[in-house]
């Protein structure tokens, strides 16, 4: 009876199918799943696998897995090591060198599975958590083509650009998000803990208060006594809106409204093309076809409207169309996105022009960021100067009213 292999593969649809098959031996595994239009991931004998039997997993035991930092620096380190010498002995040598014992024990884990005569992709394969699909596949690829050392040099360089987008954007965003809670708390603590002190003091005047002043007191009067019931509201609101985000079609419908959403949706849009573009230029110069590259490339986009377009040109694309016509016709890429995949596809440089439309997108998030966060910061200041100039006046023109009737 032959061997069972268990397998992780990639459908039509870009859905991730586990399982097991009986083959032969490993290539005829991998042949019965190409049989099936599956693209595999990661093939290996069931006693590989498989856990002891006396073996159980913890109730606290956390998956050990490989930081972003941390697969960026083991892929660059890998690519310069097997250059000069056998993967194995690449393995082991970055495992001495690293300094965490998680990582020190993944690396050793892949090593092993090597040494058992798996493929690099394959052995891998046992850490889901650090190397997902995407990226075993390009190594599969490069073990495929013999390119294995170039490939890894394109997944460094993939992964580095990627840091650098989300490094970017956290930059970006954090300032003028410090910057809003630093005001509103500001602000509250005017209202809740200030103002009613200094409203006593207008109590026996016996004089109607200006309207600004007024206003400012029932806001404060409000805010001062149910305070824990508006924090109570904004925590169940946010936690509605995550349980209800868990669900897809919510999910997919919020996703789409982000892509409407002023100068934000342009942002996203920008950012997630480029990632798009970049990932899958990579993907095409590793002479991966255009179909599977767009499968796995689909799952790394986290807006969903976005990705289910993605999932959609590949249908279209397996039906005989255009990668350019199937990005114009989903309406949620830039336009420079789509004219330079038509050019690339009409002069056979499909891959290095999308790589340009990535070189662009990226350059054009860094204007874009930089123009808006010179608006947004003043904006922010301006606004908040505004609320306290409106309490202080607030409280000033009482003072001022009541000088003047002493006067008189």
């Amino acid at each position: 009876m032959p061997p069972d292999f268990a397998y992780l593969a990639v459908d039509p649809q870009g859905r991730e199918k586990r399982g097991k098959i009986a083959a032969a031996d490993n290539d005829a595994a991998r042949a019965k799943l190409t049989a099936k239009e599956w693209l595999p991931v990661s093939v290996a004998p069931v006693s590989i696998v498989s856990k002891p039997a006396g073996e159980r997993p913890s109730l606290f035991a956390r998956a050990s897995r490989f930081t972003a930092k941390q697969r960026t620096l083991f892929t660059r380190q890998l690519a310069t090591l097997i250059k000069v010498s056998p993967i194995e002995e690449a393995l082991r040598t970055i495992a001495r060198q690293s300094e965490k014992d998680e990582a020190r024990a993944i690396v050793n884990r892949v090593a092993d599975g090597v040494v058992e005569g798996r493929r690099l992709a394959d052995a891998m394969g046992r850490e889901p958590q650090s190397f997902d699909p995407l990226y075993r596949a390009m190594i599969g690829a490069g073990e495929r083509s013999g390119t294995l050392p170039d490939q890894l040099q394109r997944l460094a360089a993939l992964m580095e650009r990627q840091a650098q987008m989300r490094g970017k954007l956290i930059s970006a965003l954090a300032y003028p998000a410090v910057l809003t809670l630093v005001a509103i708390g500001v602000v509250a603590a005017l209202m809740i803990a200030v103002v009613p002190k200094v409203v006593e003091q207008f109590e026996d005047v016996g004089q109607q208060l200006p309207l600004i002043t007024r206003i400012v007191i029932a806001i404060s009067d409000f805010l001062a006594s149910w305070w824990w019931a508006l924090l109570a509201l904004i925590g169940i609101s946010i936690a509605g809106f995550i349980v209800a985000l868990r669900r897809e079609s919510f999910r997919l419908r919020f996703d789409a409204f982000l892509l409407k959403v002023p100068l934000f949706g342009r942002l996203l849009r920008d950012l997630n093309a480029a990632r798009t573009a970049r990932t899958l230029a990579t993907m095409v110069d590793s002479r991966l076809p255009l179909v599977e590259g767009l499968k796995l490339t689909a799952p790394t986009v986290k807006n969903r409207a976005q990705r289910a377009a993605i999932e959609q040109m590949v249908v279209e694309i397996r039906g005989g169309g255009s990668l350019s016509g199937a990005l114009k016709r989903s309406g949620l890429f830039p336009p420079l996105l789509v004219h330079l995949a038509a050019s690339g596809e009409s002069a056979g440089q499909l891959g290095p022009m999308l790589g340009q439309a990535a070189d662009y997108l990226e350059r054009e998030f860094d204007t874009f960021t930089s123009s808006v966060l010179s608006l947004l910061e003043p904006a922010i200041i301006i606004i908040m100067g505004a609320v306290v100039a409106a309490i202080v006046l607030s409280i000033l023109m009482p003072i001022l009213q009541l000088q003047t009737l002493i006067g008189a």
